[in-house]
């Protein structure tokens, strides 16, 4: 995988470190040749076009389609997670495009579903709504009644919520399928707002995206991936959206000038 070079600086450890990676399913190699980390405190964006890998990707840290080949290491321990509480016990939260939010439940309910507090064998659900306050309290989510139903929530505050699902475990990871498909603008910014707090609070991110512009708004690093290989590695602060478009794509920056000026040439002469 190219890096773009930059000025020397100590790296942290990573969180999660990943070396040629590799899975197939049957005859298709969905990944071939990965390699990438993220370290504490840091948002690494993944991006690449439809069929590039990045779900075949996710899947596989998070335990649901284990490797083929590779290694993974997660805080200097090499592991090799194959279902998904394996990657959950490692400090892994993944959170998926769909979310797998019950729209019928309240939103004390879908942070605890399926970890729910007890007491005398009676559910404690002033114990939990106790933890929720503080919880979305942290991340600055704004919700007035918790005991609403998911169904009544924006799109963006459906997103913090499984976010905030995801963090009940304190992992180390958190890794982010989507995070702002389908959302307006002002619900892309609270969740874009809620990423950078986790990379406050000293969490590892990983982003999915194909949105560039919000790659660029709150990421450290871009990871490329193309074909089932991650070809190319940016710092974002020093990346421009061409480079990343062209790392995507496969197409060269010279070609992409090259249309640009044929474009300005045919755009004069007219």
């Amino acid at each position: 995988m190219t890096t773009v070079a930059r000025t020397a600086v100590a790296e942290p450890t990573p969180v999660l470190e990943l070396e040629h990676i590799s899975k197939s399913f049957g005859a298709v190699n969905a990944l071939s040749d990965v390699s990438m980390s993220v370290a504490a405190g840091e948002v690494v964006a993944l991006v690449g076009d439809n069929g590039a890998g990045k779900s075949t990707l996710i899947k596989t840290i998070a335990g649901v389609h284990p490797r083929d080949g590779g290694t993974m290491t997660v805080n200097g321990e090499q592991v090799s997670p194959r279902k998904p509480i394996d990657s959950t016990r490692l400090g892994i939260a993944t959170v998926y495009q769909d979310l797998a939010l019950c729209d019928n439940l309240d939103i004390v309910a879908n942070l605890f579903l399926g970890a729910e507090k007890h007491h005398a064998g009676f559910l404690s659900s002033l114990d939990m709504e106790q933890v929720a306050v503080g919880l979305l309290k942290k991340l600055s989510v704004k919700i007035k009644n918790l005991r609403a139903p998911v169904s009544s929530l924006s799109g963006g505050q459906r997103q913090s919520v499984a976010i905030a699902r995801s963090l009940l475990g304190d992992p180390r990871l958190v890794v982010l399928d989507e995070p702002t498909a389908a959302l307006g603008v002002e619900q892309t910014a609270e969740v874009l707002e809620l990423i950078e707090r986790l990379r406050a609070e000293g969490h590892a991110v990983l982003m999915v995206s194909h949105n560039l512009s919000d790659v660029f708004d709150v990421a450290d690093r871009i990871v490329c991936l193309r074909l089932g290989r991650s070809v190319v590695e940016f710092p974002a602060e020093e990346a421009t959206e061409e480079q990343v478009v062209a790392a995507i794509t496969g197409v060269s920056d010279s070609s992409a000038q090259k249309r640009r000026k044929r474009r300005r040439d045919r755009a004069e002469e007219g």
